[in-house]
C-alpha cells in the first residue's frame, strides 16, 4: 500500500519543478493536470459528453481548451457543467494510477487539491509556496497570461497562506536548491514513517 502525498500550491509557486524532484527521489507522481489534458485529447474519455454539452468546443476530435474559456466567459454557469463531466473522470484516472503504482510514495499533484476535497483521500498533504510578488513574476514572465488574467485566477484558488495552515509539510521555492533540500526532507520523513508503521 503506497503512501499517498497530495501536492498542492497556486499558480507560479512551482508546484511542476517540485513534483519533478518528487520524482527524481523515487516517487511515483500523478498530474492532475497532465490528466485533463489526456481526457480532452482525441480519443480521450471527455470528448464525447463534453462534445454532448459543449459541441462549439470540439476541434478535430478534441476539447479545444481556448473554445471552452469562450464558452465559460459567455456563460460563466457553464464551468460547473465543465466540472461536472471532467472532475469524476479526473478521479477515475487518479485511482487508476494509483492502483498500478508499485513506488512506497505516490505523489499527487493536484492545484485544486482542497477546493475539491480531494486532501480527504490523502495521507498527507505538502504545499509549495513563494512571496506573492515573486509568483505574480514568475507567472507574468511565462508570457502566456495577462495581469488580469493572472488576478482572476488567484481570486479563484484559495488564498495561498490557508493552503499553507492546512498542509502537513510546506515547501519553499524561492531558489532550485533549497526546494530540492525540503523535498528530501519530505521523502525522508514519510519512509520514516512507513519504517515505523
Amino acid at each position: 500500500m503506497s503512501f499517498l502525498l497530495g501536492l498542492t500550491g497556486s499558480i507560479g509557486m512551482g508546484k511542476s519543478t517540485t513534483a519533478q524532484m518528487f520524482a527524481e527521489e523515487g516517487c511515483a507522481v500523478w498530474d492532475a493536470d497532465a490528466a485533463v489534458h489526456r481526457l480532452y485529447g482525441e480519443g480521450g474519455a471527455a470528448v464525447a459528453p463534453m462534445g454532448a454539452a459543449f459541441p462549439e468546443a470540439i476541434e478535430g476530435g478534441a476539447v479545444s481548451r481556448d473554445r471552452l474559456k469562450e464558452v465559460i466567459a459567455r456563460k460563466p454557469e457553464a464551468l460547473q457543467r465543465i466540472e461536472a463531466i471532467v472532475h469524476p473522470l479526473v478521479a477515475a484516472d487518479r485511482a487508476a494510477f494509483i492502483s498500478q503504482a508499485t513506488a512506497d510514495i505516490v505523489v499527487l499533484d493536484i492545484p485544486l487539491l482542497f477546493e475539491t476535497g480531494a486532501d480527504a483521500g490523502m495521507d498527507a498533504v505538502a504545499c509549495v509556496t513563494i512571496a506573492p510578488e515573486i509568483q505574480r513574476q514568475r507567472v507574468l514572465d511565462r508570457g502566456t497570461m495577462s495581469a488580469q488574467a493572472f488576478e482572476d485566477i488567484r481570486a479563484r484558488q484559495m488564498p495561498n497562506a490557508e493552503k499553507c495552515r492546512r498542509a502537513d509539510y510546506v515547501i519553499e521555492t524561492d531558489t532550485l536548491e533549497n526546494a530540492r533540500r525540503q523535498v528530501q526532507d519530505v521523502v525522508r520523513d514519510i519512509r520514516d514513517r512507513l519504517l515505523h508503521a
